[in-house]
């Protein structure tokens, strides 16, 4: 049995949930997300308690039972208080600001870089060299959060680069001379 899979997922009570045709949607005050349930595992809804099970013991089958599991209680978590992912920037001439909902970045190009949030994705910048990435749809979220790093990654010689909060870069030493 998947350890994951068979915990219980517990449904706040601001969170509405309702299956319908293996369509699972949550509604709740940050908003509304749907899930495809696999048509081989069976779900009970009890009270604000949802349970997966699976009648056939296949691999594939086995896998989609905690994958299942983990969609759907990142669904009601979303729905209910909602995800944040802070990004940090370092290095000099490096800065972050906003105009008006779009993200304007100097990073060192010969261009200002704008980011355009998807529906559904707040994009704030407390200061010039934070990032901070609100929504309800946690893989959404960090594929934004994916994104915006990857416009310049933190490098290993200076660190210097768009990082998550908390992210430690192993650093790397400097040439040295011969003589």
């Amino acid at each position: 049995m998947s350890r994951i899979g068979k915990k219980p997922v517990q449904i706040p009570a601001q969170v509405q949930v309702t299956v319908d045709n293996h369509i699972l949607k949550a509604k709740g005050p940050k908003g509304e997300l749907s899930v495809n349930l696999p048509s081989e595992l069976e779900y009970q809804l009890d009270s604000k308690v949802l349970t997966f099970s699976r009648s056939v013991n296949d691999k594939n089958i086995r896998a989609l039972h905690g994958l299942t599991r983990s969609l759907v209680a990142n669904a009601v978590e979303g729905v209910s208080g909602g995800f944040t992912r802070q990004l940090k920037i370092e290095g000099v001439g490096y800065k972050v600001e906003m105009r008006g909902k779009r993200l304007l970045l100097a990073m060192g190009f010969s261009h200002p870089i704008v980011v355009i949030p998807p529906d559904g994705i707040t994009l704030e910048a407390p200061n010039p060299n934070t990032i901070i990435i609100t929504g309800s749809d946690k893989q959404l979220l960090g594929q934004v959060a994916a994104k915006i790093r990857s416009i310049r990654p933190p490098e290993p010689y200076k660190g210097k680069g768009i990082r998550y909060d908390g992210e430690f870069v192993r650093r790397k030493a400097g040439k040295t001379s011969s003589k």
